[in-house]
């Protein structure tokens, strides 16, 4: 098992294979989740509020996989999980073929050929899906038990739209933990910041 990108959610039918672009993989979210866990994982300090520098480092597939045992000790976890997901979102797409009424039994087929063509492809868009919640759990977790309160980043590398998908983990903790994220003019450009309510 490794993570790659393999892309957007693919639309499968009897007429070929196309993606939905608004669901991105996660895959290409995973470095700017894993580069903010590394900015982040100091514990409790006096410090509350962060500056991310930017490292513009990109991780290897196995240093991301590495990295996430390391922050996210439910990462295995995930990964089995991700597989039965994986396989019931195929079987239910075969399943809805075989009740689909309106389609000849060549379109059947080529149907269930597309499917089988991109079995692997689903699989893997759904196992980076969940080692981006594994990752987003872990950052959740270093800010709560950091009690970070401000995290200031430059609007680029998908830290805005990590910090965004952030706010949703952060809500649904036990215990909730509010946050706002904002995006701000300095003397040097756009910047966002999250700010954090424990």
């Amino acid at each position: 098992m490794e993570f790659k990108y393999v892309g957007a959610m693919p639309v499968v039918s009897e007429k070929g294979v196309g993606f939905d672009e608004t669901k991105p993989d996660k895959y290409t979210f995973l470095n700017a989740t894993i580069e903010l866990l590394e900015a982040l994982n100091y514990g409790e300090t006096q410090t509350t509020k962060h500056l991310h520098n930017v490292s513009a480092r990109e991780y290897s597939s196995l240093e991301l996989m590495e990295l996430l045992r390391k922050y996210g000790s439910n990462l295995d976890e995930h990964i089995i999980s991700s597989g039965l997901k994986a396989e019931i979102l195929v079987n239910d797409l075969i399943q809805r073929v075989y009740e689909n009424k309106m389609i000849n039994e060549d379109g059947r087929k080529a149907w269930l050929n597309n499917i089988e063509l991109m079995k692997e492809y689903y699989f893997q868009y759904v196992i980076n899906e969940s080692a981006y919640k594994c990752a987003l759990e872990a950052l959740g977790q270093e800010i709560h038990d950091g009690r970070v309160k401000e995290v200031i980043f430059p609007m680029f590398r998908n830290y805005g739209l990590v910090l965004h998908d952030l706010d949703y983990i952060l809500q649904h903790r036990k215990p909730p933990i509010d946050s706002n994220l904002t995006v701000e003019t300095g003397k040097e450009g756009l910047f966002g910041k999250l700010t954090i309510f424990h």
